[in-house]
């Protein structure tokens, strides 16, 4: 069993913790599918006001769900298709505080309002993405990306196979 001791007294603080916490979990663990899993659980868990948290990994060029909580999702996504596909074609962090005015948004959860969507790259090779979405607009912020571009840059090597 795994207890974190998480600070939430502000983002820093927060993603310094959950950068910690995840390399705990997932030190010496070779299971792409177990890390991402560990990864999505403790992203849920800590980071308030989400609706879905979780891995897209790239299968033969397209976008295919993986580990993650929430409501279940869309199973496979093109490259260049919603702001998961426009990460993964672009290999850019996507931020976006109004889902519904990106073009081609893909509504898999119509109680969506904002993502943030962090590519996962390693030795130039796209692993898949990591999907944060939440039902509050502007949910997320620069600090956000950061945080989350560092905690990809974490499992990227152990979720590369």
């Amino acid at each position: 069993m795994y207890d974190f001791t998480i600070d939430q007294s502000s983002k820093a603080e927060l993603y310094r913790d959950l950068h910690s916490a995840l390399g705990a979990l997932t030190d010496g663990e070779s299971d792409a599918i177990a890390n991402m899993a560990n990864a999505a659980a403790l992203i849920w868990q800590y980071l308030p006001d989400l609706n879905w948290a979780g891995f897209y990994r790239n299968v033969g060029g397209e976008l295919v769900v993986g580990p993650f909580l929430g409501k279940p999702a869309c199973i496979r996504i093109a490259f260049g298709d919603g702001v998961c596909g426009a990460a993964a074609a672009t290999r850019e962090t996507q931020r976006v505080e109004d889902v519904h005015a990106f073009p081609g948004h893909i509504a898999c959860d119509a109680v969506s309002r904002s993502e943030l969507v962090v590519p996962i790259v390693h030795a130039g090779r796209l692993i898949g993405v990591l999907d944060l979405d939440s039902p509050t607009p502007a949910r997320f912020d620069a600090a956000d990306a950061v945080g989350c571009e560092a905690l990809v840059a974490l499992l990227a090597p152990r979720v590369a196979g």
